[in-house]
């Protein structure tokens, strides 16, 4: 990833000092080696391969069971020439050693392609064996297992290896279990043939989604980013909110939506940001905690901001059978009411901070749309083409086309044989931590499957909610964030899909409303203590506390937090998934969104002026009654407040009396 320009007005001594650095310690995945010489070149090669063969497959598709094998070796070879197995980088650097793959490392690149070859010689007969494998069979399907569970463990660490181990566990002793998850005993046999001979397991949707949306979606981000459009979208923000006393907190708003739309990632964008955004925020006042929180909140919001959302809005459109542009249309009202939670903190902290305007040396944003809005041509393809009926995979590479052409109309970003080789290089080496993850997470969606733990635990969780919907939902909550804390958020929608969808769904909630539900928890899970990584990043950037800004990121994400309740709970708030009908729609936008308003005073602690307790008290309780979207609940919270704004006006006419007196 390379850091945004500056615009004119920000030096470079203001800027954030090594953003590979911050985003290496913070991102959930092991830092990726620094490689040189030969080692470098043959990566690159490499890359530049797999995202040929995946752009490839999209006009000239093969059978599934060739194409995920050989795109999962590939992934595989890469990752371990490219992550390291033990150690850290700067015990490398330090001695000014080289920073290249091992022997081992290479040897395992090369084992990567063993059972890949087995398997695609022979894919046809391969795949029907699974009931009754052959032992070579065994060796090859164990090996495939061993692989991955590596790959994933140099990627995001030990957490998800030893779950999936947990899980093949589980399946082989499962008699002896204590009741009620108890179940039948599997044979690793039988695990092989389910997990590495079907599409249930390791070659299922997890993987298939990575070697396919995931992966395009990766190498149109890296054209955006060397065609310009970052640094389009980071003066377009400087340009356009720039000017006020909440200007910086605005453009750092917009920019990480924007910039959300290229990396899908929250800690990538939170460094991205961090580069321009710190200095801007520290010239105008903020303190360095509550600037960690705006760039922690905007970072985040890469997750939600369309066209990529994240890869596990990829998952939701396979799971569901739907169409990505609808998993888009539902996701468009909740990251409207998401980004209207921090405008209206950071206006709030405006006042608070007394904040002052930043002058940056930047053309008026009119000039900058008319000269080099262009940029957003491919981002708009992507929606008009879905809307045609293409498929997804060919949305993408066709506006990734779109982007190359267009990047021929500023000199200084033209395509060239070089820059593109390179954009194909990052977009497969950007896509490998989510392989790795995708590929053990099919184990366990196969383990579950084959044992029906996942209904067993769906039904433990109804029985303990007492088989109220309030309930189920807020344990389910609670359950998803505390995964979160442990595993990627893909990991986490996929384990929390196959438990806890079960559940919601066994309750009458549907099955776009309880994927929705998942997939906002999980996000979100990246703003949850002792994690957190977005903030802990932030704090990084800032130099302030890590823990208060963790919390200010939680006053900023609060409503977002909340708001997913209101799909589940009444049927009312399909509205704000943009279904059910105009009248639906309307209402639950408009009660939702002045929920989120009043959460935003309730944690912001200003309305006209500073807000004591007694007011904020009546806006959360209002905020919390509007969420239900119903006749008699919105109309209680509308009577909260008013009476908080009733109370607010009074407490300040009294003190400015009191002050003249």
């Amino acid at each position: 990833m390379s850091g945004p320009d500056l615009p004119r007005g920000v030096s470079p001594d203001e800027a954030m000092p090594d953003q590979q650095a911050i985003l290496a310690e913070y991102e959930a995945e092991k830092p990726r080696r620094r490689l040189s010489g030969m080692p470098l070149r043959f990566v690159q090669a490499i890359s530049v391969a797999l995202s040929l063969y995946s752009l490839v497959w999209v006009f000239r598709p093969v059978p599934t069971q060739v194409y995920l094998p050989v795109f999962l070796g590939g992934a595989l070879a890469l990752t371990f020439l490219v992550y390291r197995g033990w150690g850290r980088p700067d015990q490398a650097r330090a001695d000014d050693r080289p920073d290249n793959p091992g022997p081992l490392d290479w040897a395992l690149a090369g084992l990567a392609v063993v059972p890949i070859a087995y398997i695609v010689l022979d894919w046809q007969q391969f795949f029907r064996r699974s009931i009754v494998p052959t032992e070579l069979d065994l060796v090859m399907g164990t090996l495939v297992i061993l692989l991955a569970i590596e790959a994933a463990r140099r990627t995001v660490g030990w957490v998800v290896p030893v779950v999936v181990v947990a899980f093949l566990a589980y399946a082989m002793v499962g008699p002896f279990v204590p009741a009620p998850f108890n179940t039948s005993s599997f044979a690793w046999p039988r695990l092989v043939g389910h997990n590495v001979m079907s599409t249930a397991g390791i070659f299922g949707v997890p993987l298939e989604v990575a070697a396919t949306y995931i992966i395009l979606f990766t190498i149109y981000g890296a054209v955006l980013e060397y065609s310009g459009a970052s640094r389009f979208f980071l003066d377009l923000s400087l340009a356009a909110f720039g000017r006020s006393r909440a200007g910086p907190g605005r453009t750092v708003t917009a920019a990480g939506f924007l910039l959300g739309t290229v990396s899908g990632s929250g800690v990538a964008t939170t460094v991205t940001l961090g580069g321009v955004g710190w200095p801007l925020l520290r010239r105008a006042g903020y303190p360095k905690e509550e600037a960690g929180g705006v760039l922690a909140a905007a970072g985040i919001g890469a997750l939600l901001s369309p066209p990529t959302l994240g890869a596990a809005a990829f998952l939701i459109a396979e799971l569901l059978g739907v169409s990505y542009l609808e998993v888009l249309v539902w996701a468009t009202v909740p990251t409207l009411l998401y980004y209207l939670g921090i405008i209206l903190a950071i206006e709030m902290d405006a006042r608070r901070y007394r904040t002052q305007m930043v002058s940056v040396d930047l053309p008026p944003a009119r000039r900058l749309l008319l000269r080099y809005g262009y940029h957003f041509a491919s981002l708009f393809a992507i929606v008009v083409f879905l809307a045609m009926g293409m498929t997804a995979f060919r949305a993408v590479v066709l506006a990734t086309f779109l982007q190359v052409g267009l990047s021929f109309l500023d000199r200084r970003s033209w395509m060239t044989p070089r820059r593109s080789l390179h954009a194909l290089a990052d977009g497969a080496l950007g896509a490998l931590p989510i392989v790795g993850v995708m590929g053990i997470a099919g184990v366990i969606v196969g383990v579950m499957t084959l044992t029906g733990l996942g209904l067993k635990l769906a039904d433990i969780i109804v029985g303990f909610a007492g088989g109220t919907l309030v309930l189920t939902a807020l344990f389910s909550a609670i359950a998803i964030v505390i995964l979160g804390l442990a595993v990627p958020v893909t990991a986490s929608f996929i384990i929390s899909w196959v438990i806890i969808g079960p559940a919601l769904r066994q309750l009458g909630v549907p099955d776009h409303a309880a994927a929705m539900f998942i997939f906002y928890y999980a996000v979100l899970s990246e703003v949850s203590p002792p994690t957190a990584l977005s903030p802990f990043a932030a704090a990084a950037i800032t130099g302030g506390r890590p823990v208060r800004t963790m919390w200010l990121t939680w006053k900023y994400t609060l409503p977002a937090f909340l708001v997913p309740f209101a799909f589940v709970l009444t049927p009312g708030g399909e509205g704000l998934l943009l279904q059910g009908g105009l009248p639906t729609i309307l209402v639950a936008t408009v009660a939702v969104g002045c929920a989120v308003g009043a959460l935003a005073v309730a944690t912001g602690a200003w309305l006209v002026g500073p807000a004591r307790r007694p007011e904020r008290a009546l806006f959360g309780l209002g905020a919390i009654s509007l969420l239900v979207i119903s006749p008699v609940a919105m109309l209680a919270g509308a009577a909260a407040i008013v009476a908080g704004l009733a109370v607010h006006l009074a407490t300040r006419t009294r003190s400015a009396r009191a002050a003249s007196a």
